[in-house]
């Protein structure tokens, strides 16, 4: 006899509880599933190039392209049918237009501000974020304004950073996404846009951005790639560190970002739950070019199936407690999910 009258199992006998009773056929996997991803959850980043129908294949990241804005606008088409509701935009200023102090940011002509009016007249419905950092227009490959002797210019540069948060808003942009991790940025630019009539714009700020070597293909990509003087440690943030994320989270969210970001997303799985559980604001995590370059080439080494190890690395972002991922991956995770 291998069980009491009531059912309850004898000294010796099988487990009452059998978890995996819950795993057993997909639907009651999926009915108890505790993350869930989405289409609506992803923000694809695209990189913009001149020309007309130009493709431009970026070594480090196989399988993404820059794109002319003509291109761009078919493939905020894609990402519309896909149900993926964001674009994040990046130029690639030509060397010609960058700068010791990042002029091009702030003309109104640029191939950022000509990208968004373009998608917004064709695809009004769907949302672009534009970075505000200086890094892709500056000469020195640096995300703000520099000393003689070499060092950040905090409080000049957001000044500069204000004028282009305001030019791309001028442009039609939904999201301004402050990257550069200069202090009071974030305050600076919201009052701008306050009292320049884009009260509406939303900030999503890079609030925890950490100094990693998993942005080099980032950095080909934007064509910033060899500029780089120095690095960039003494403002982005030590990988050593978690609990300044908080500080710089609540910093952010004081001054007035509607939502935050972790950057970049899976070595710092902590600190996004941290981030969100602390905070409870809308909380993103931008799974960047290093990452996704791991896993596409270890995938076409045929180290493991390509599309389970790009959509479990998405789940990882929901689970930790990301309400949205920035990812290179979003048209094809969309594509799936969506199947």
């Amino acid at each position: 006899m291998i069980g009491s009258k009531n059912g309850s199992p004898a000294t010796g006998g099988f487990p009452q509880t059998r978890l995996r009773r819950l795993r057993r056929t997909p639907w009651v996997r999926a009915l108890v599933a505790e993350s869930r991803l989405a289409p609506a959850d992803l923000i694809w980043p695209l990189f913009v190039i001149e020309g007309k129908s130009e493709k431009e294949p970026i070594s480090s990241m196989p399988g993404v392209e820059r794109l002319s804005v003509d291109l761009a606008v078919a493939a905020a088409r894609e990402a519309r049918d896909l149900g993926i509701p964001c674009l994040a935009l990046f130029p690639n200023t030509p060397r010609e237009r960058r700068t010791p102090r990042g002029e091009e940011a702030l003309n109104p002509e640029n191939l950022v501000c000509r990208a968004v009016r373009a998608i917004k007249e064709a695809v009004p419905e769907i949302g672009i974020l534009c970075d505000v950092a200086l890094d892709p227009y500056t000469s020195h490959g640096h995300d703000g304004l520099l000393s003689e002797d070499g060092r950040i210019l905090n409080d000049e540069t957001v000044e500069v950073l204000i004028a282009q948060a305001l030019v791309e808003a001028e442009a039609g942009c939904d999201i301004v996404a402050p990257s550069d991790m200069m202090d009071g940025r974030v305050g600076a630019i919201r009052g701008a846009l306050e009292g320049n009539g884009h009260k509406d714009v939303l900030i999503m700020s890079y609030a925890a951005k950490y100094a990693s070597a998993f942005y080099g293909p980032f950095r080909e990509a934007v064509g910033s790639g060899g500029l780089l003087k120095g690095d960039k440690r003494t403002y982005q943030m030590d990988p050593a560190n978690g609990d300044e994320a908080l500080r710089e989270v609540a910093l952010d969210l004081a001054e007035g970002a509607d939502m935050v970001m972790v950057k970049p997303g899976l070595p710092y799985l902590d600190i996004l739950r941290r981030v969100k559980e602390a905070s409870g604001a809308p909380t993103f995590a931008y799974q960047v070019s290093g990452e996704y370059a791991m896993i596409e080439i270890a995938a076409r080494a045929g180290a493991f199936d390509r599309d389970k190890a790009m959509l479990e690395s998405l789940l990882a972002f929901k689970r930790a407690g990301a309400d949205g991922i920035l990812t290179y991956f979003a048209r094809d995770a969309a594509r799936l999910l969506s199947a």
